[in-house]
Formats: structure tokens, C-alpha cells, sequence
């Protein structure tokens, strides 16, 4: 079988974006090798009928419902371990996710399975999938090509499109018997520090700030575009402003932060070194202000602007909110 089975995370009513990306992406690879791709949620009551079928509109066929506790790796890795040795499937892809990476190195160890994390693009080669990593500072890509009965791909944040189309999935309830340690830990709260009220991997509009803006109170600038662009809006920060202490490091974007792709990245103050274009570089539009016409990041800002950042943005500002009419 060359079935795909896909982890779909879930938050109040709602799936998570780099889940349906993973399922879209499963749905297409798996069509390539004369597979289906299929998709693992588990939870409470609010995992209905209804919403398990929309998944079918992101690309799964099927869909296996266990009632669980969400948002633990340990429970998942039991429900996932089960479906996969009753329906044998050949991979299994994750969206990207701290919880993802838990999930996917337990199923791993779980199943003596090959795993790539930080996986930017799958591809089919002769009938089996292969996945990309970047490497070296994202210099070199790195393939990888698996052995045995299973593979395991886990998603770098972002990396894979959400495809919505047509249908709907068939809803299969799954009763699994936990592991013992798999009920030893509990849930206590669910939330996650962002440093601004919106989720800045799902914004749809970053402001980021660099150490161009010369001290902390430079992201008040940044803040009040953010909130007169209004929405889905966030302001993200870089590695050197987040280790100065000027911006809380969940709001980091890099190698070693966030990954994001929001419709449009404001680049404040930042030279564009490759360790910050790792994290941002599929913004479908990048704008970047700095007052130094050679940094990195002009080349590949799909537009740029050589000033003052404290003068141009204030000045956007304005603009944004004249156009609105506030």
C-alpha cells in the first residue's frame, strides 16, 4: 500500500493550518505513487462528524477518530501506531510544530521508522517519496529516501500549501488502548506566549523589526503599524533584537525561531542575513526599509525602500490609516 497517513492538530472547532497544509500535500504526492492520503485526529466531542468530513476538501479520503486527549504527543503515537499496523500505511507526514516533531520521533522510535525533519519538499521517484531538508545555513538540500515498511516526514512550519477542493472524507472511529505512560501527563492549560495577540506563524500581515530600530522602544513604531494595518496583523522580531532583550523571543523569526509566510512581510530595520531569510523567505510579498542600500535583504525584497525607518514608518502609518478613513 502506498497510503499516507497524515496527524491533524485541532483547536476549538478549527484544524490547524500546517495540518492542512500536510493533508493537501499528502493528498498530491500520495496521488503520484498510486496512493490516498488519510488523516488521524483525536479528541473530544467537538471532533463531530461534520468537521471530520471537511478535511476531505483539503485532499484525505479517510478519516481515523479517536477519542483522546488532544494536544499530547503520547496519545497520538498510540492512536497512529494502531491504524498504521491495521492499514499498513507507507508514510506518514507531519505539519510543522513542536508537537509535529514530538509526535513524528515518537512514532519513529515507535516503529523503528526513518524520519526527516525540517522537510521543505516531498517529491515522488520511482514510485516511492523522497523528502528535501535544507542544509548548511539552507546552502545545500539535503534528500532523503526510506527504507522499510515505513517513512516519516515532518514539515519545516509553512512549508506546505493548503489545496481546498471538493468532497468529502469518510469518518472511521478508531478505539485504541493508551499506554500506560501515555496518560501520565495531563493538559493543564493550552495557550502559547506570542508576544502579540495574533499567532504570528498564521498572520496574514508581519511587521518585523530589526536592530535598525536602535532600541526596544523602536517596535512601538512597528506596533502601531501592525494595528493600523487592523486583522490579522503581528509584529515579529530577529534573533539579535530578541537575545538584546528588546522583544520577547516568541516573536523570533529564523533558523532558529518561526518559520512564517504571510501575505506580506514589512522588514524593519533588517540586514536580511540567511539565518532571518530561512524563516520568512515564502512571504508571498517582502518590503524591507534600511537605511543601508547593500543589505543582503534588497535582494530578495520584492520591493525595497532606502530611508530613515523612523521617519518612513510613521509615515505608512498615516497612510494606512487615511485609507482606511480612521
Amino acid at each position: 500500500m502506498s497510503n499516507v497517513l497524515v496527524y491533524v492538530l485541532h483547536y476549538e472547532g478549527a484544524f490547524n493550518k500546517n495540518s492542512l497544509g500536510a493533508v493537501s500535500e499528502a493528498a498530491a504526492r500520495a496521488a503520484e505513487i498510486g496512493g490516498e492520503a488519510h488523516a488521524v485526529v483525536v479528541g473530544g466531542p467537538d471532533l463531530t462528524d461534520e468537521l471530520c468530513r471537511t478535511l476531505g476538501a483539503s485532499g484525505a479520503t479517510k478519516v481515523f477518530r479517536a477519542q483522546g486527549p488532544e494536544g499530547l504527543a503520547q496519545p497520538v503515537v498510540d492512536v497512529m501506531d494502531r491504524v498504521i499496523a491495521e492499514h499498513g500505511h507507507r508514510y506518514a507526514i507531519f505539519g510543522g510544530g513542536l508537537l509535529g516533531f514530538e509526535i513524528g520521533a515518537g512514532l519513529a522510535a515507535r516503529r523503528q521508522a526513518g524520519v526527516t525533519m525540517e522537510v521543505t519538499a516531498v517529491r515522488a521517484q520511482d514510485g516511492q517519496l523522497v523528502a528535501e531538508r535544507p542544509i548548511l545555513g539552507d546552502s545545500q538540500i539535503s534528500v532523503s529516501h526510506y527504507r522499510g515498511e515505513l517513512g516519516i516526514i515532518i514539515g519545516r512550519i509553512n512549508a506546505f500549501e493548503i489545496r481546498q477542493g471538493g468532497g468529502e472524507a469518510q469518518v472511521v472511529d478508531v478505539a485504541v488502548e493508551y499506554s500506560a505512560f501515555s496518560g501520565q501527563a495531563q493538559m493543564v492549560k493550552r495557550g502559547e506566549q506570542r508576544g502579540a495577540d495574533v499567532d504570528i506563524e498564521g498572520a496574514d500581515v508581519l511587521v518585523a523589526g530589526g536592530r535598525g530600530l536602535g532600541k526596544a522602544e523602536g517596535f512601538e513604531l512597528c506596533e502601531e503599524l501592525a494595528g493600523a494595518f487592523g486583522g490579522n496583523a503581528a509584529v515579529a522580531a530577529t534573533r539579535a533584537v530578541v537575545d538584546a532583550g528588546w522583544y520577547p523571543y516568541a516573536a523570533q523569526i529564523g533558523q532558529t525561531g518561526k518559520t512564517v509566510a504571510p501575505k506580506l512581510y514589512l522588514a524593519a530595520g533588517i540586514s536580511g542575513a540567511i539565518q532571518h531569510k530561512v524563516g520568512m523567505q515564502s512571504s508571498e510579498n517582502i518590503v524591507a526599509i534600511n537605511k543601508d542600500a547593500n543589505a543582503p535583504i534588497f535582494e530578495f525584497a520584492d520591493l525595497g525602500i532606502v530611508g530613515d525607518l523612523n521617519k518612513i514608518l510613521p509615515k505608512l502609518t498615516e497612510a494606512i490609516r487615511a485609507k482606511k478613513g480612521e
